[in-house]
Formats: structure tokens, C-alpha cells, sequence
């Protein structure tokens, strides 16, 4: 691929990038919100910090779970498994964002996949 080809590709990536991010940015900012308002929630619970409540939220969110910090109530485990579901969302709708973007940008035009 020449040079200018690929600014082009990349281009057309980062325009449809943006106008997926901007279509769903309403679903992907209620998703993270409910996932936080868990996460604040399971701190508030356990006594934590505000840092390490929000540090297990995405820790716990994005399935990685060092078990730094682990829930002990039935409560907070009840809310750590929420976080976790809706983590897989926001990763599922991340990685949804991402295959339409490079889909786009691979189709001749970057329309989006939708032809004229």
C-alpha cells in the first residue's frame, strides 16, 4: 500500500471512528455510569477509599480482577458481579465501535458500509 493510500485508509478509520463513538456515546456513558454508580456503591459499602472504590470498579469491569481489594458482604459480591456484567458490555460495545470503524474504512468510500 502507497503512501497516500494509507493516510487515505487512515483518514476514513478516524471518520468513522468518530461518528460511531458519537453515535453510541449516550449507551457507552450510561453503561460506565451505572458501572461506576456499583462500584461507588460496593465502596461505600466495604469502607474503602474513593480511589480504591473506582479502582475496583474497572479492575472488576474489565475482568481482571487482581483480588487487591475483594467485596466480603453478600451486598458487595452481589454488586461486583453487576460491575462485571456491565463491564462485558462496555467492552462488547468498545469492540463493536472498533470492527464498524475498520469496516467502514475498508469499504470503497468509508460510507459506513451503506451504498449509494
Amino acid at each position: 500500500m502507497n503512501r497516500p493510500a494509507s493516510k487515505t485508509l487512515r483518514r476514513r478509520f478516524l471518520v468513522a471512528l468518530g461518528h460511531a463513538l458519537h453515535v453510541t456515546w449516550p449507551v457507552l456513558s450510561v453503561l460506565l455510569a451505572i458501572q461506576l454508580a456499583l462500584g461507588l456503591l460496593t465502596g461505600f459499602v466495604e469502607g474503602w477509599s474513593l480511589g480504591d472504590a473506582i479502582y475496583f470498579t474497572f479492575i472488576t469491569g474489565l475482568t481482571i480482577g487482581y483480588g487487591d481489594l475483594v467485596p466480603r458482604q453478600t451486598l458487595t459480591r452481589a454488586l461486583a458481579i453487576g460491575i462485571g456484567f456491565f463491564g462485558l458490555f462496555v467492552t462488547g460495545v468498545i469492540a463493536a465501535i472498533a470492527v464498524h470503524a475498520i469496516r467502514s474504512a475498508l469499504t470503497d468510500g468509508g460510507s459506513g458500509g451503506e451504498r449509494s
